[in-house]
């Protein structure tokens, strides 16, 4: 058994899609209209056949409370493995993203959380 596919509620597809590319560097997968809304995915460029994560739009009445449950108790919504939490950091702060959490050691695991600029907190993670 494997991961073939997770998700993130995003307020808006289109600036989540530009947020989880431009900025995060990660590459769109599939994007097929269906109606109001597209099923929208990115995955890691370093496995384009991995586990994609879905753009998922917040349409759905107990979306919203669950996020912001979520944001105000600094819980993130995913959580991405990276080389050096440190090293991404600086990277992303320079192109302005938002942190909730600077970059924490915990052990043998460093973490940040981040703001996706779509209503999630998302974790970076390096582990020793």
């Amino acid at each position: 058994m494997r991961i073939h596919l997770t998700s993130v509620f995003v307020d808006d597809q289109g600036e989540a899609l530009r947020f989880y590319t431009d900025v995060l560097g990660f590459v769109k997968k599939h994007d097929i209209p269906l109606g109001a809304a597209r099923w929208l995915t990115v995955v890691s460029p370093e496995d384009p056949d991995g586990p994609e994560l879905l753009l998922e739009p917040s349409g759905h009445p107990a979306v919203q409370p669950y996020k912001t449950a979520l944001v105000r108790d600094g819980i993130p919504a995913a959580s991405f493995a990276v080389d050096d939490v440190r090293a991404e950091f600086t990277r992303l702060r320079g192109l302005g993203v938002r942190f909730t959490q600077e970059p924490t050691e915990m052990g043998p695991v460093t973490t940040a959380v981040l703001d996706d600029t779509c209503g999630n907190l998302i974790q970076l993670v390096h582990s020793e």
